[in-house]
């Protein structure tokens, strides 16, 4: 993405802010003018006061310039206050519009991008930014005006001596863009780096009971200390280029004002020009100068920043796979049945996963699904929610191509209990009433009550306002499962998905848990994914999945009379 890509895009985001921006860069204009009448002011002040001794003029200048210093502190508040509250509300808008669009994107894109990294983007990526356009974009704007006032002001004292510091301005400036394509590179290593420490972070900190279960301390630290040493030599390298940078823009400065000194001293000495105009004219070189020194001194925050930027955008650029049609239509309640017609689905390309799946599941009936590991269980259940999208065939509900129905229609008419229990470190009420915000306390009781998890909540210490800890770290796996199981019944959704919801529990914990998944199946369209067959015998029909393809079907008793892979699956688990 090149810098005109960059900026064209960061002005796209300031755009809601035009009018801000407008006073901001009338004060920035009126400061600059200012600042030219300072250097301006050396001229009389030395002529008029020191050389030809006018009492009037001592009297009124300081006066003038007491005036000046006010008018100038006034506008130079107001338009630094509203650049900086511009690029506040830009990172606030960019920050908001990236997790946005992370909600948008499909489950496959979180399989490839690491977690820390995606929050290295939110976080560190867009503080970058912030650098950039609160603080480095204020600062080019406001001297990049005040250049035009000082350059008038120059030409206005002797325009032979600024033509001649014109040919050294460039040369000051050549170290920027020879340091900026450096500075940009190492900036996105850095940010790169900071993305695999966040990730490293995440993994061992969520992970903190296998390291220690398989004594892997020793191993993470020097892990994680391998990583912030790459992190140090790319900042050192940052710094290094940084440091080196300014002293170079400092020497080619001193040469041409060494040089604008001799040649003015020159014209002064010989009567062609006076010492007031000389010393306006040095007094705002320097101050043109300044500026040209700043953007040194900023010029890796400019270049982290677009590096940055590049970093934000690539991932704004990202289009979902699973979208919405614009003319896509409610789902009505639904009636009738789920229908797969030979649907075809792959992770990778050339690499299916399900094979021409054709299913019909009525309304009120409890389909279990079954398989060896990888036949495609999981994978069948995730296309229902949309979560992935069939690359052949189609699923229909009531006769509606789910692909042709709006997200939202379609997920509030399902509900999930997974393996993987999914709680948030809220209190029990906030992570009951997840997706029914328009619950009432009787509503999230009753739903604790069906999935009996009344009696542990009440015991807790603060009962439903009780804080469960990240993923519901203070609670027994059991617990978390019931909680996931009132949230679902909660939801009231007539197509229930039930994903190994009992797999990763106890004896004791599976019993309270699949009674509580009776309470829930209760008049509800169910589709219940399992590995303990003990737990789906009662089902109205199960269909074997195997290498992605449906090879049975049928009852609990009629699958084991056939004596093929449902069979076998029974006799491993039994053969005890």
């Amino acid at each position: 993405m090149t810098n005109k890509e960059i900026v064209t895009r960061l002005f796209g985001v300031l755009t809601p802010y035009r009018s801000k921006l407008i006073i901001a860069m009338v004060g920035m204009v009126i400061v600059a003018g200012f600042n030219a009448a300072q250097a301006y002011m050396v001229k009389p002040l030395l002529d008029e006061i020191f050389v030809n001794k006018d009492k009037v003029l001592l009297n009124i200048l300081p006066l003038a310039l007491l005036g000046i210093f006010l008018v100038k502190g006034i506008f130079y508040f107001i338009y630094s206050y509203l650049l900086e509250w511009v690029g506040q509300c830009v990172i606030r808008d960019l920050r908001n519009q990236i997790y946005a669009h992370l909600n948008r994107l499909p489950l496959s894109f979180f399989h490839h991008m690491p977690t820390g990294e995606l929050i290295s983007r939110i976080i560190n990526d867009v503080t970058l930014l912030q650098g950039a356009v609160s603080h480095a974009l204020i600062r080019i704007l406001r001297d990049f005006v005040s250049v035009i006032g000082l350059l008038v002001v120059i030409f206005m004292m002797d325009w032979r001596l600024a033509l001649m510091s014109m040919i050294f301005l460039p040369m000051a400036a050549a170290p920027i863009v020879i340091f900026g394509k450096k500075f940009r590179r190492v900036s996105t290593r850095y940010q790169r780096s900071i993305g695999e420490v966040t990730n490293i972070l995440h993994e061992t900190i969520g992970g903190a009971r296998i390291v220690k279960a398989f004594c892997m301390e020793k191993q993470e630290e020097k892990r994680f200390a391998a990583q912030i040493q790459h992190l140090f030599n790319t900042l050192m390298t940052e710094t290094r280029y940084r440091c080196l940078s300014h002293p170079m823009i400092e020497f080619m400065g001193g040469v041409g004002i060494a040089l604008i000194i001799w040649f003015g001293g020159m014209q002064v000495l010989k009567g062609t020009s006076t010492m007031g105009a000389f010393m306006s004219f040095l007094t705002a070189l320097i101050m043109l100068y300044e500026p040209v020194k700043g953007v040194s001194k900023i010029n890796s925050t400019i270049q982290s920043g677009l590096a940055a930027a590049t970093r934000i955008f690539n991932l704004l650029d990202i289009v979902p796979d699973i979208v919405e049609k614009k003319d896509a239509v409610i789902l009505p309640p639904f009636h009738d049945c789920i229908e797969f017609q030979d649907v075809g689905f792959s992770y990778e390309p050339g690499e299916p996963v399900l094979h021409g799946v054709n299913l019909k599941v009525q309304r009120g009936e409890v389909l279990a699904v079954v398989g060896p590991s990888g036949g495609g269980k999981t994978t069948l259940a995730n296309m229902l929610p949309r979560f992935h999208d069939v690359d052949s065939g189609a699923i229909r509900i009531d006769g509606h191509d789910i692909r042709d129905l709006t997200l939202h229609s379609l997920r509030s008419q399902l509900a999930l209990v997974t393996q993987q229990t999914i709680l948030f470190n809220d209190t029990v009420r906030y992570n009951i009433g997840y997706g029914s915000q328009d619950c009432s306390e009787e509503d999230v009781h009753r739903a604790a009550d069906a999935a009996f998890a009344l009696e542990f909540i009440e015991e807790l210490p603060d009962g439903f306002d009780t804080i469960i800890g990240e993923s519901g770290a203070r609670l027994s796996g059991g617990q978390r499962q019931r909680i996931s199981i009132a949230r679902a019944i909660l939801k009231d959704a007539p197509v229930l998905v039930l994903d190994e919801a009992t797999s990763a529990l106890d004896t004791e914990s599976e019993r309270k848990v699949q009674k509580a998944l009776e309470n829930l199946m209760k008049n509800r369209t169910t589709i219940v994914i399992a590995h303990r067959l003990s737990t789906i015998k009662n089902a109205d029909r199960i269909i074997v999945m195997q290498g992605g393809r449906l090879v049975e079907e049928g009852t609990h008793d009629a699958l084991l009379a056939r004596g093929e892979v449902y069979n076998q699956l029974y006799q491993m688990q039994y053969s005890d």
